[in-house]
């Protein structure tokens, strides 16, 4: 999985913070790895300059092999908390659309088991 954050000119961030961001995106989505292809973090401060709560926005869009897709947005009165936000979010989102392809009913799908050929 790639992760690729995009910042605006409003945020400030060291490559220290980018690596610690981009491992918690991977530690995060680590289950969904083979279906993810991509993870871009797009952080922003929404006014600026001036004060505000919740002003800072981070949006999240899992790029899902075969599939739409799947953008998330939180916004906090810190970059952290917007990111905490919106990893959890998606976290949420992915097992809801990703989760189900697996599981029907409650239940473990047949698709997905191996074939006894000695038993037939």
């Amino acid at each position: 999985m790639q992760v690729q954050l995009n910042k605006d000119g409003n945020i400030q961030v060291d490559e220290d913070i980018v690596r610690r961001l981009e491992g918690e995106v991977e530690s995060a989505l680590e289950r969904f790895g083979d279906r993810i292809t991509r993870v871009e973090v797009h952080l922003g401060d929404e006014n600026a300059a001036k004060t505000g709560v919740d002003d800072k926005r981070c949006v999240l869009e899992a790029r899902v092999a075969g599939q739409q897709p799947i953008a998330v947005t939180h916004h906090a009165g810190s970059v952290k908390e917007a990111f905490d936000g919106a990893v959890g979010r998606l976290q949420k989102q992915l097992d809801s659309r990703l989760g189900r392809s697996g599981n029907h009913k409650g239940g473990p799908s047949i698709r997905h088991m191996p074939v006894d050929k000695d038993a037939l």
